[in-house]
């Protein structure tokens, strides 16, 4: 792919400070030239699980973003007459905006649905809109969106089916805070509760623990990435005496995997844990909106014994900003609430103030789908994941889906450049795509086109074999020389 690079002038204080190139913003590089990224060694770690080498192999980081920062300058005193400085930001924003198509026809790792429309919010750009405070009481500031938030946060309750009276919830400013919030909320209900998690949850959900100074106890996974309910049993048996506040995973960062709620409420249950000693909090940040319309999911309701639920609104929404949605037990989030006296209103949230817009999008995005088109979407993305797993088999390349994801989990690929072309999300051995709505068969043909050939390179001497990932995706979906 060629790309013509066009030397920019840069005029700062009368003078030209230097050229911009077109490919400033990496859109050569990522294609060509752009140096490795960062390996990290084993002195560099920090130390505990989530620092250790990934199967012997080491981390690798991306390039410092600090070779390529844009200096803010002060505007020269005659700016304002030439207009040299509007003209070279507007360059600069083209060529950006040249740079974020080129990358998003090739987003494939990350759970993003890059398919949305929103032309008719234009006109709401103009506007500081601050949610600050608690979404159901107005605050002093008047320019907000609490009618188009609590419209929202009505219809997540409706989908997690607990009554208007009986929940409370904010939009939050992405997935992590709905973790953060959720966990927060169980350790004031449960004070001296143990936080329990099994080892493939978000890290946001390890951050909380250390935010907060709980004790945590990592739970092991079945290969799928589901929590082992046997282990968690043995888990909770030893630590009897304590509450227990458990997060629950719908849809696995890495593989995708749901965990089984029932088998989550039954075994907490079986261990002698009464309602009122157990917490659940379920991370849905990708799949908390897919799963409800998955006839075979487990399902996610407020009429099984859970606390909170809460959902990213930025991936399988489409929203173009970072936010999320949590729900939670009215009951619950009291103990959470403090009056403020300056806004006139009261607060349970993480952050103070809050993007006023993303309610908006929100609001406009499920009014126009509708369940019955997130429903179309849904199968839409399985259809599709399965495709692409049966692509990879069929090429003999290892690949894993489970049942109710359209995560591919498949070999990582051994060039670090592919895997920054195609944006992949890596851990150890193996990297996955997460198939959304804007991912269509070409996109994936012609990434599977691409990785097959480039494939055949890699390993054509023979002198090096594709990795074994059985301990990832298990025997049966290795493809590597001990299993096909």
């Amino acid at each position: 792919m060629e790309v013509a690079t066009v030397p920019v002038p840069v005029h700062v204080n009368g003078g030209k400070a230097g050229i911009l190139a077109e490919d400033h913003f990496g859109l050569m590089a990522v294609i060509d030239v752009e140096p490795l990224p960062t390996v990290v060694s084993a002195d560099d770690l920090v130390v505990g699980d989530e620092g250790k080498k990934q199967n012997g192999r080491e981390i690798v980081l991306g390039r410092n973003v600090r070779t390529e920062s844009l200096e803010v300058t002060e505007p020269d005193a005659n700016d304002e007459f030439t207009g040299d400085k509007e003209a070279y930001m507007a360059g600069v924003l083209a060529r950006y905006r040249k740079t974020l198509v080129e990358r998003t026809k090739h987003h494939l790792g990350y759970p993003y649905n890059l398919d949305f429309d929103y032309g008719a919010l234009g006109q709401l750009q103009h506007f500081s809109i601050n949610n600050l405070g608690d979404p159901f009481i107005e605050s002093n500031y008047g320019v907000h969106s609490r009618q188009f938030e609590v419209g929202v946060l009505d219809w997540f309750a409706r989908l997690w089916e607990i009554e208007k009276n009986e929940y409370w919830g904010y939009i939050t400013n992405c997935g992590t805070e709905g973790n953060l919030h959720g966990i927060l909320v169980g350790r004031e209900v449960l004070p001296d509760g143990i936080l329990y998690a099994s080892r493939e949850s978000h890290y946001s959900v390890f951050k909380a623990a250390r935010m907060y100074r709980m004790e945590c106890v990592k739970i092991d996974c079945l290969i799928t990435g589901e929590i082992d309910c046997a282990d968690f049993k043995v888990k909770l048996l030893a630590n009897k005496d304590k509450p227990a506040i458990i997060n629950v995973n719908i849809g696995t960062t890495v593989k995708g995997a749901v965990d089984d709620l029932d088998s989550v409420i039954q075994t907490l249950e079986e261990s002698g844990f009464t309602h009122d000693r157990f917490y659940i909090h379920c991370d849905g940040a990708l799949f908390g909106l897919m799963m409800p319309f998955v006839k075979r999911a487990p399902k996610v309701t407020f009429k099984k014994p859970i606390g909170s639920v809460s959902v990213s609104g930025h991936k399988f929404v489409g929203c173009p900003m970072p936010c999320g949605v949590q729900i939670t037990r009215m009951e619950h989030v009291n103990v959470l609430s403090r009056n403020v006296e300056y806004l006139a209103s009261r607060d349970a949230t993480i952050m103070g103030s809050r993007n006023g817009h993303a309610p908006l999008f929100l609001w406009y995005t499920l009014n126009r789908k509708g369940y019955k088109g997130f429903q179309k979407e849904v199968q839409k993305c399985l259809r599709n994941a399965h495709y692409l797993k049966d692509r990879l088999c069929d090429a003999g390349i290892s690949a894993m889906l489970n049942e109710l994801s359209s995560t591919v989990v498949f070999e990582r690929p051994r060039d670090e450049k592919f895997v920054r072309r195609w944006q992949l999300a890596c851990q150890g051995n193996i990297a996955h795509v997460v198939v959304m709505p804007s991912i269509t068969i070409e996109k994936l043909d012609d990434f599977l086109n691409e990785f097959i050939e480039k494939r055949s390179t890699w390993y054509q001497d023979g002198q090096v074999q594709p990795p074994c990932i059985a301990a990832d995706v298990g025997n049966e979906n290795c493809a590597c020389a001990l299993h096909k």
